[in-house]
């Protein structure tokens, strides 16, 4: 995977969505007025203003009862973040480890279900 822009690897909040398709629907948010910044074939990131939207490719998508979103935040100490994770003892989808798209992160679960990934730049 290639690592994002400076932008998208800053932006402080970000909407993550798993689908089926990532061509079919980038093409889908292009239509409806949101700007493709970078396609991959399981990745792609649009804006809306000023504003992020991720779209991978992902098991969300295939009906399986796992959401198909997550809540992407970006924090100054993401291993802090994961041991109040651990002390809440939040449900894990994805522990916490340096990523090739160039962030240190994980994602949990909240109480009704909703993905969160807590994310640092990698320096």
């Amino acid at each position: 995977m290639m690592i994002g822009s400076n932008d998208e690897l800053a932006a402080a909040l970000v909407v993550e969505i798993e689908v089926a398709e990532v061509a079919r629907s980038v093409e889908f948010y292009r239509r409806l007025g949101f700007a493709v910044v970078r396609v991959e074939v399981d990745f792609a990131s649009l804006r809306w203003r000023d504003e992020w939207l991720f779209v991978a490719a992902g098991p969300g998508a295939a009906g399986n009862g796992a959401s198909g979103t997550n809540l992407r935040v970006l924090v100054d100490d993401v291993d802090a973040c994961w041991r109040v994770a651990q002390e809440l003892a939040a449900l894990v989808v994805r522990p916490i480890g340096d990523r090739s798209y160039g962030l240190r992160d994980f994602t949990i679960r909240d109480p009704d279900g909703f993905a969160l990934r807590f994310a640092a730049r990698l320096r």
